[in-house]
């Protein structure tokens, strides 16, 4: 798939932008995911509240699906060996970030792969939840080619990896799941009790 000049029109268009733009979206490609990290957070206190072992193990699974994606995507990611763009496309303006050292391959975007799952997975669990974590996943896979270390077909493989994934674990192992916490929270154990909630299991 060729999306080189996708991807130079984007990275011409980056560097058009003011240079506060560029900075922000270095800090948010550079650390944005770190956003999700404390959803799955949230999510986990909130569930543990609410006394139902559905919503823990909805919060529980959310960053494992994201791990499990990560590592799917990190698998194809060693096999496929295509070149990083800011190496290969000839013509192309330089990247706002220093390009990968090679061998560290480009298809498909871990990066948009870990975001999309964890946007999916935290949706799956908290629905309004949707109109946030949608958008910064979508803002992730854009940033990886704004600066320059992704083609585009890259960050769309990697969206469509990850958050497939994560929907399928989701749909799969939330009961099993659920019956799993109600059965620890049922043990009465002090540590089971904290981290599933002290809610009555059901």
């Amino acid at each position: 798939m060729d999306s080189s000049g996708l991807y130079r029109d984007i990275t011409d268009f980056a560097h058009s932008t003011p240079p506060w733009v560029q900075s922000a979206v270095e800090v948010w490609t550079k650390y944005g995911l770190l956003l999700f990290g404390l959803l799955f957070v949230a999510v986990w206190w909130r569930a543990r509240r609410q006394g139902d072992p559905r919503a823990v193990a909805l919060a529980v699974l959310a960053p494992a699906a994201t791990a499990l994606a990560y590592l799917v995507s990190a698998v194809v990611k060693s096999t496929v060996y295509e070149e990083r763009p800011c190496r290969a496309v000839a013509g192309a303006a330089a990247s706002l970030v220093t390009c990968p050292a090679p061998g560290d391959w480009s298809f498909p975007s871990n990066h948009a792969s870990i975001a999309a799952a964890a946007a999916v997975a935290l949706a799956l669990a908290v629905r309004r939840i949707v109109l946030l974590t949608v958008p910064l996943a979508l803002l992730m896979a854009f940033s990886r080619v704004f600066v320059g270390v992704h083609y585009p077909h890259d960050v769309a493989m990697g969206l469509l990896l990850g958050g497939s994934l994560a929907a399928l674990v989701v749909i799969v192992l939330t009961g099993p799941i659920s019956t799993i916490t109600a059965a620890v929270r049922t043990s009465g154990g002090r540590a089971a009790v904290w981290f599933t909630g002290p809610g009555t299991a059901r």
